[in-house]
């Protein structure tokens, strides 16, 4: 014998789905209400993204070399976000802080890898290791199939209005100060010159690293703008910092 309330449940189903009106009318309410419950409690938040000691905006040269590496596809083999699972965190290092991309737009986390995660590969090799996979990826890594970039050692940086780019990223909420602004040409002329008068800008961007990257010190080019970029990654962020925020969070949540 059929339960009735299980035959009236049935019924009203079959009707919903041979019904596209109704159907669909369903289908809004169930998706408006999945989104207002993960919008909503956005809007009484007043930062979702948790402040990590060490984050800082990328100086100009940074900056160039992160828009040379988004120009090129680099992110459609390489992500830069490390899962908290083990295997992740014994491979690459400590995994991924929201902190570290709240300067990046677009931010380059995402679960596609044709190669290895990017995120903590600063300071991992050496810029003329850099240099060499830039320029033939398989004379380093043979099973390589990413493509050869030895054209960015001999295309000058087209150094462009930097003040300009600043200016819109100010806009999206980068914390960039007028003393930044005015230094920005400067800025990046003299982070990959170790012979030039670079002023403050370690003051002024913390942990920068301020040398020749391309092994041509008398061309400022692409390479240089994408190493600089690469040699920073994950070099930011004050894990033990980090460490003692979760340690707060957990003792908060108990």
């Amino acid at each position: 014998m059929t339960d009735p309330i299980v035959e009236e449940t049935v019924t009203g189903h079959k009707r919903l789905e041979r019904n596209i009106t109704l159907l669909a009318i369903g289908t809004f309410v169930t998706v408006a209400i999945g989104g207002l419950v993960q919008l909503v409690p956005l809007f009484y938040l007043e930062n979702t993204i948790e402040q990590v000691e060490g984050v800082r905006p990328y100086t100009p040269l940074e900056q160039a070399g992160r828009d040379i590496y988004v120009r090129e596809g680099c992110y459609v083999c390489h992500s830069q976000m490390v899962r908290p699972f083990r295997d992740e965190v014994e491979r690459y290092g400590h995994y991924s802080l929201a902190a570290e991309s709240m300067y990046d737009h677009p931010f380059q986390w995402g679960s596609k890898r044709t190669g290895p995660d990017l995120a903590r590969v600063g300071g991992r090799y050496s810029d003329e290791w850099h240099v060499q996979h830039l320029t033939d990826p398989q004379s380093v890594v043979p099973e390589s199939v990413m493509p050869q970039y030895g054209f960015l050692k001999e295309t000058d940086l087209e150094i462009g209005d930097p003040e300009a780019t600043m200016v819109a990223l100010m806009r999206v909420g980068v914390p960039y100060r007028e003393e930044d602004l005015a230094n920005a040409r400067a800025d990046m002329l003299a982070q990959a010159d170790p012979d030039a008068d670079s002023g403050n800008l370690a003051e002024r961007y913390p942990k920068a690293q301020i040398r020749d990257f391309d092994g041509d010190p008398d061309r400022l080019t692409e390479m240089d703008a994408l190493i600089a970029y690469l040699q920073m990654l994950g070099t930011l962020v004050d894990f033990e910092s980090a460490a003692g925020l979760e340690e707060l969070a957990e003792e908060k949540g108990r």
